[in-house]
Formats: structure tokens, C-alpha cells, sequence
């Protein structure tokens, strides 16, 4: 009998870590079923997630989705966009290449710190050889390989675009040649084309689809979200480890230098106490998204394709379709936005809570010399150029205001209650 209550309590305590390893739902590889849960255990009331449904309609949403211990709590369709329907993850694919990197290393076919020329080849910048030496495959991944941004065409690859700006390490600026090129060194290393590598080691482990078009990855809503699971999983599927490097997965997802501390392997990460946009060298001393949870970390790319993943809440959220508020290359003013309305779903939540801190520019990019502002009344406003100087500023005496200018054609910052968003200027 002692023998047999000595194995129950063995059992007993056991079962909340055998639980706690099973709490997180992985749907099937094959098939289409995903569980879900109702929005209402999250305590989100119908009033508010009618609300969400027209924000998210007027923001060009075509799809969204939100996860909760991997199951879907909200998952919406717009317009004709439809379940099965392909759409473009921009820059927020570059994720899917900082993951297959990791693996790459894992499996010794390249290592981080090496020179990038060891897979590029000699001469692939116009650079002198020592200062092409010291790029390395760190670099391009972390934005940091000082080499001059082509303007005319910042996915142009060949060495006569990539010119020396700054010694490796040295200057942060996104480019995306850089970028680009890790497509190659992945295909050198391995043998095989970036898409046989994300078919065999990503696409058949977690049963996610997609495919590489033009340097640019398109599939369904829902991969997107198979993706942004494994990744809240530190890149384990299920009972499978995706990506086994444990170093290099908490370095992606953690500042990777001293320069722009949002931004780690290609991923974007809030609660930092500064960031760098892409196209600026200006440093914003704030967090990403204030409103956003601050471990957050996100996937960001062009017109708001957005793969929002928290640790701390066990959630994801996924967001595609045009430009929400201000076209951008990663992070915009919608990431805090959205937040703003999420965060605020319970039935308690007023609207003046809700709106407390955002505010909208249109038309961007401006034209004739105009553009108009909606944001809290008495609510003070910058405009600030690429080095951060200010041009213009006031106060803000209605919930929309006409700020007439005579900015020259360029890329601006509006600030309103210490948030940034992109102005586009064209004339």
C-alpha cells in the first residue's frame, strides 16, 4: 500500500509539468483543422470585436488573426481576400531567412562570424579587400556592413552598388541588398536553392506553405501564423526542434548591437529605449509601439505585414493586406495602433482609452503642400527631417487640423505624443 501511494504521489507531481509542456496547441501538418477558442475567454466582448472588425476594414486589412496558446481566437477575412487566398509577407519574410541561417550553422555548413566572401566570393562589393574581409555573415544578418545604400536601387546586388560607407560594425542602416545576398550565401553553403532549403528544413517540419517569387515570400494567413508559433516556441514545432542553435535563437530575437537596440537577426523588437527606422540614420529615444506588450518582437514588413509575437501573453497576431496609416518598410504607426484597440477589447473599456494615444496622417505621401492630422485636441506636433531637425510644429486645436508646408519632396517624421509616423512628401 506505501508502495502504491509513494508512485501516486510520484505521479501527482509530475502531471502540472507534463500539462504545462502539452498547454501549447500545434495544429496538424496535414489537413485544414485548427482548434479554436471564444474570443470571449480572453474577456473581449462583441461590442469590441465589432469594433476591431471596422477598424481593421478601414486600416485595408485583408486578413488577421490572433493566437492564443496557439489557438485561434480571431481570425478574419476582408473583401475578397479569402482563407486560401496568397498574399506577399515583404520584409517581414526576412524572419524566414534569419531562422534558416541559425539552421545552417547548426548543421556546420556556415558559421556567422565567418566573412561573407567565403560564400560570395572575392569582389563581391567594389570594397578593397580587407574592408570586404571584415563583413561578415553577422553583419548582414544585424544591418551593420557599413557598406553605402544605393538609393536608386537598394536591391541592387552587384558590386559596382555596394560601395564602402563605414568599416563593418561601425553604422547601421537597412538595406536590403545586403539583405538579399544572404539568399546566396545560404544557397553557396548548402547546395541547394533557397526554396529546396526552406522546403526540407522549415515548410515539411511544421507543415507550412509558401514559396519564394523575386527574392519575396507569398503563402496563406495561416502560414504566416504556422511560422509565428514555432518562432514564440524558440523554434520548436510540437516535439520537433526546428531550429536546435539555442545561442543563435535568443541572439536573433535580442539586440544583436549597440547601434540600433530595436533590432536583432532581422527581427524587430519592442520595449528597447531607442530605435532607427529604416531610411534614417535618426535614433527616436523610445520603445517601438509604447501600447504594444514590451517583450514583444515582430516580423515587419513593407505595407503593414505584420507577425506580432509575445511571449509573455503566449500570443500571436497576424496582419496582411495594403498600408494600414503610412507606407513603410518595417516598423509604422499602425504596430501601435493596433495595440491601442487590442489591448482595450474588454466590454470596460471606454473609447476615449481606447484613442488616448494614436493619431493618422492622410493624405500620405502629401500633396499640395497639405496634409492633414487626427489626434487628440491640444495635442502638440513636430515634423522632423531625416537628421532629426525641426521644421515644423504646433498644436493640434481640433480632432483634425490642416498643416499647410512647403517641405521639399523627401521622407519626414511626424511626432504627436512622443509617437512617430513616416511622412511622405511629394510635390
Amino acid at each position: 500500500m506505501q508502495k502504491l501511494i509513494f508512485k501516486s504521489l510520484i505521479i501527482l507531481t509530475f502531471v502540472p509539468f507534463l500539462l504545462k509542456g502539452q498547454s501549447y496547441y500545434f495544429p496538424s501538418k496535414t489537413g485544414v483543422q485548427w482548434d479554436t477558442i471564444s474570443p470571449n475567454r480572453l474577456g473581449w466582448c462583441d461590442d469590441s470585436i465589432a469594433s476591431l472588425n471596422s477598424f481593421l476594414e478601414n486600416k485595408n486589412t485583408k486578413s488577421f488573426i490572433v493566437l492564443k496558446d496557439g489557438k485561434i481566437v480571431y481570425e478574419k477575412y476582408f473583401g475578397t481576400f479569402v482563407k486560401d487566398s496568397f498574399w506577399y509577407w515583404a520584409s517581414a519574410g526576412k524572419t524566414i531567412v534569419a531562422s534558416l541561417v541559425g539552421i545552417a550553422q547548426n548543421e556546420g555548413i556556415l558559421n556567422i562570424q565567418d566573412s561573407s566572401s567565403k560564400y560570395l566570393g572575392r569582389g563581391w562589393t567594389s570594397c578593397t579587400n580587407e574592408q570586404e574581409r571584415k563583413i561578415t555573415i553577422r553583419n548582414q544578418l544585424t544591418m551593420s556592413t557599413g557598406l553605402k545604400e544605393n538609393i536608386i536601387n537598394l536591391d541592387c546586388k552587384t558590386p559596382s552598388c555596394l560601395t564602402f560607407k563605414a568599416d563593418a560594425g561601425s553604422r547601421w542602416y537597412y538595406y536590403n541588398a545586403t539583405y538579399l545576398l544572404l539568399h546566396d550565401v545560404i544557397e553557396n553553403a548548402s547546395g541547394l536553392t533557397l526554396q529546396q532549403y526552406t522546403n526540407t528544413r522549415l515548410l515539411s517540419k511544421i507543415g507550412m506553405g509558401g514559396a519564394w517569387f523575386n527574392g519575396v515570400y507569398y503563402s496563406k494567413t495561416r502560414d504566416m501564423a504556422k511560422f509565428g508559433s514555432m518562432i514564440l516556441n524558440k523554434g520548436i514545432w510540437n516535439s520537433d526542434t526546428i531550429i536546435k542553435d539555442r545561442n543563435y535563437f535568443n541572439e536573433m530575437v535580442n539586440t544583436s548591437q549597440n547601434l540600433n537596440l530595436s533590432y536583432g537577426y532581422l527581427f524587430w523588437l519592442n520595449g528597447k529605449s531607442s530605435f532607427i527606422l529604416p531610411s534614417s540614420p535618426v535614433v527616436f529615444n523610445q520603445t517601438l509601439a509604447p501600447d504594444a506588450p514590451l517583450d514583444m518582437f515582430a516580423a515587419l514588413g513593407k505595407n503593414d505585414q505584420k507577425i506580432h509575437i509575445i511571449p509573455s501573453q503566449n500570443m500571436v497576431v497576424i496582419r496582411m493586406g495594403n498600408s494600414a496609416e503610412t507606407a513603410s518598410a518595417g516598423p509604422s504607426s499602425f504596430d501601435n495602433n493596433l495595440w491601442i484597440k487590442l489591448k482595450n477589447m474588454s466590454c470596460k473599456t471606454s473609447v476615449n482609452q481606447t484613442q488616448k494615444q494614436s493619431f493618422s496622417i492622410y493624405p500620405n505621401p502629401s500633396v499640395n503642400n497639405q496634409f492633414f492630422v487626427e489626434a487628440n485636441k491640444h495635442s502638440k506636433y513636430e515634423v522632423v527631417n531625416l537628421t532629426g531637425k525641426i521644421l515644423l510644429n504646433g498644436e493640434i486645436e481640433e480632432g483634425i487640423n490642416q498643416i499647410k508646408h512647403n517641405l521639399v519632396s523627401g521622407i519626414y517624421f511626424v511626432k504627436i505624443n512622443n509617437l512617430y509616423s513616416k511622412l511622405i512628401v511629394e510635390n
